[in-house]
């Protein structure tokens, strides 16, 4: 997996990650003209959101990066979308929610990944799971449930105070063993999941329009309201795309800063990520010219998100070759990387839908289709340089050679 290429300049119920992404034409600091129906709708009041965020452009002299916008729409205390009380994950909109994740849809998600965190405790040697983005405590649960007393300490790392809130009622029946940390230890020793962590992590946004590349980011209209506007930038994609076309993508630098903390921090155990995204082969895709970016609310997908912001989620896919990059640049080695499909079939998904009613049956089974979540998401594990076992979640269909 290791090559030459040429990496992006540093920087000083509808399943969650399906849809289009946002498009546009770059331009040198100058507004790009929105068209769509949304944002002809937005309220005229700002919101304290909405403020913030204005505020913040002013006090950048007028242009703000869209992974600092993107930060703030999702994370601000108080105000962002996760910070927020609404109920976001759930499987149908009448219950308020605007996404669902696999161990909302079927707790066979869950049983299953048991499987592979229980191998990857007994083969490193350690008996505590942390969980980074714990959503709503559905996944710990279910890992919890399966893993009884192989998990002496569950620590979960959420930023958002609301949902810490419901993980600590959800999961109160497992006492002390769940904890909640806002920092991270020294050294980590234990198995460390994360499902639907990285596509949630801000990016930036680069626009070539004309063969000139532009980072894309935020302004303030006459109005008051958000628009786009790009300037020039030495970023770059991390592969060339090839063809001359308008181009529209994101680059990662937070998701695989991460990885990055994550490899410095764990001195022994493993990592599986869970996430919708693709290689870079494919990312890159000279096809793939509107991006990824697309925003989640009440289960329908958009692709404006400088429209309500704070009432939807804002998500990109995936680059996971960027992330096994990082893991390896950090010392880190790829254990392994295939379909969430491939991944929960080798963990005994099969022989457990033998033993589900029709309606748990029909609903464990979106976890492997290709056309929900089966092909789409992907499953990276990742272990300390001393590792040298072999989790079974890819004993068949690894697809590591393709990162």
């Amino acid at each position: 997996m290791a090559r030459p290429r040429r990496r992006a300049a540093p920087v000083t119920s509808t399943v969650r990650g399906r849809g289009d992404g946002v498009g546009g034409i770059g331009a040198t600091i100058r507004r790009v003209k929105q068209t769509n129906t949304a944002e002809a709708e937005r309220p005229s009041l700002p919101s304290p959101l909405h403020a913030l965020i204005a505020r913040a452009i002013e006090g950048a002299g007028g242009w703000l990066g869209f992974d600092r916008f993107m930060q703030l729409a999702l994370y601000a205390p108080g105000l962002g979308y996760y910070a927020r009380e609404s109920p976001k994950f759930g499987t149908m909109p009448h219950s308020g929610s605007d996404f669902v994740t696999a161990p909302e849809l079927s707790p066979v998600f869950g049983q299953l990944l048991a499987r592979q965190v229980g191998q990857a405790l007994q083969a490193t040697g350690t008996h505590e799971v942390w969980e980074f983005g714990a959503g709503s405590g559905a996944l710990a649960a279910q890992l919890l449930g399966e893993l009884g007393e192989q998990v002496r300490r569950y620590t979960i790392v959420d930023l958002s105070g609301s949902l810490r809130a419901r993980q600590r009622e959800r999961l109160a029946p497992w006492g002390e063993r769940v904890v909640w940390a806002d920092r991270l230890p020294a050294a980590i020793e234990g198995v460390v999941v994360g499902n639907e962590v990285l596509d949630a992590m801000p990016v930036q946004l680069l626009q070539r329009s004309a063969g000139v590349w532009h980072e894309r980011g935020v302004a303030l209209a006459e109005d008051g309201s958000f628009a786009w506007a790009d300037r020039p930038t030495d970023l770059r994609p991390p592969l060339e795309v090839e063809g001359e076309h308008d181009y529209l993508t994101e680059i990662h630098s937070q998701a695989e800063g991460f990885v990055r903390t994550l490899a410095a921090h764990l001195a022994r155990g493993a990592a599986f990520l869970i996430d919708y995204g693709f290689p870079e082969a494919e990312y890159y895709h000279p096809q793939r010219h509107m991006g990824t970016l697309v925003c989640h609310r009440a289960h329908q997908v958009d692709s404006d998100p400088l429209a309500d912001v704070g009432d939807k989620d804002i998500t990109a896919h995936v680059n996971f070759t960027g992330a096994a990059l990082a893991a390896q640049d950090a010392g880190l080695q790829v254990l392994g990387y295939t379909t969430q499909g491939h991944f929960l079939i080798n963990c005994g998904l099969l022989q457990k839908l033998e033993l589900l009613p029709q309606a748990g049956r029909a609903q464990a089974a979106k976890l492997i289709m290709e056309h929900e979540m089966g092909e789409l998401f992907k499953v990276l594990a990742l272990g300390t340089a001393d590792a040298t076992w072999q989790p079974l979640g890819f004993a068949q269909g690894d697809r590591t050679h393709r990162l």
